[in-house]
Formats: C-alpha cells, sequence, structure tokens
C-alpha cells in the first residue's frame, strides 16, 4: 500500500500491468457492471452544458433513455450516475462501423466540439477510487472483461499507473503523480537492493 497526502493506493496500481484492447473486449467495460459509470458533482452541470454536442454521437436508444431519464441519474446507493439502457449500456456508449462501444462524449471532444474529455470515472478505469471523508482509496477494480487489456499490458511492459498517467494526473495532480512514481519505482527496486 502507497499512501500520498490523502490518499491509500493499492500496490496493484504500480504492480499490474495494463493496456486497453478495443479489438478484443470490444468496449464491455461500458455495458457491463451493477449501474452507470459514477459521475463527480462538478460533471454534474457540464454534462448538461455539453448535451446539445454530444447528442449527434448518441444511438436512438441513448437519447431516447436521456430524454426520459435525464443526462444523469440516481442509483440504487443514491449515487449520481450516467443513464443507462434497459439496465446495459452507457446511454453515452454508440457501436461504431468494427462494433464496438465507444464513448459520445469522447468522440465529441476528439473531434474539437468540447473541451470535457468525458467522465473521471471512465478516464480512470480500471483504477476505481472509493472517497471516505478523511481519505481516497485509490484500487485497481479487476474483472474478466480486462483480461485482453492485462496480456496486451504484459506483452508492452505498461504498469497500470503508467497507462493511465493523464487521468491520474487529472484527478490528484503532477506532484501527486511524480510521488507515486517515485514510490513504485522505489518500491520496485527493494528487492533488487537487497541482493
Amino acid at each position: 500500500m502507497i499512501l500520498i497526502d490523502n490518499t491509500c493506493i493499492s500496490d496493484d496500481i504500480g504492480d499490474q500491468f495494463f493496456v486497453c484492447n478495443l479489438s478484443k473486449c470490444k468496449g464491455a467495460c461500458c455495458v457491463e457492471g451493477d449501474s452507470g459509470a459514477p459521475l463527480e458533482d462538478n460533471e454534474l452541470p457540464i454534462l448538461k452544458k455539453i448535451y446539445r454536442h454530444v447528442e449527434p454521437y448518441l444511438s436512438e436508444a441513448g437519447k431516447a433513455e436521456i430524454a426520459k431519464s435525464g443526462v444523469y441519474t440516481e442509483d440504487w446507493e443514491g449515487d449520481m450516475v450516467t443513464p443507462v439502457i434497459e439496465g446495459k449500456e452507457c446511454a453515452y456508449a454508440f457501436y461504431d462501423e468494427k462494433n464496438i462501444l465507444k464513448c459520445g462524449i469522447e468522440q465529441a471532444y476528439n473531434d474539437g466540439k468540447i473541451d470535457f474529455k468525458k467522465p473521471l470515472s471512465c478516464h480512470l478505469y480500471p483504477i476505481r477510487v472509493t472517497k471516505y471523508e478523511q481519505y481516497h482509496a485509490i484500487n485497481y477494480d479487476r474483472w474478466d472483461i480486462c483480461s485482453p487489456a492485462c496480456e496486451l499490458g504484459g506483452e508492452l511492459g505498461v504498469p497500470l499507473y503508467k497507462f493511465l498517467k493523464e487521468p491520474l494526473l487529472r484527478a490528484y495532480g503532477a506532484e501527486w503523480y511524480e510521488q507515486l512514481v517515485k514510490e513504485v519505482e522505489e518500491k520496485n527496486a527493494a528487492p533488487d537492493a537487497a541482493k
């Protein structure tokens, strides 16, 4: 476990290898799970503001769900999340020509229509952050749909914290990320130093 400021970071973040492999998983993280993507409080007004730019990218079913439920909704635990279509895929997801689920928000961002990439929880995935009163618990959410990403990460030698550098910087800042890199590298070097 690594402790930085008010964060408690699972060793998996530094130990595990990961690179998304959309050609294999087909964007399964946008359809699997108990509810929509968790949203930060500051993201709620952003979704309202950008929706008109995102809407053209969405499926008819996604647009219909958002028209019914709103640009965000409350899940069974009382958390604000993205709406989902019939308990399955995120209403902001759409299938591309290769039948891969992609994010309509991110596509609008990539096309220069908006300056918000996507919800932070999606950007950080497969890292999940649990916020407690005194600290944030940062954990690797390991499940079988990401097996191809673990294999590809291992082949390429890319650890999870490096693959997710951009969203970790977005969430916690450059100084925090530099400290994380230092802690992970020191931890990984410790067994070699003992030899």
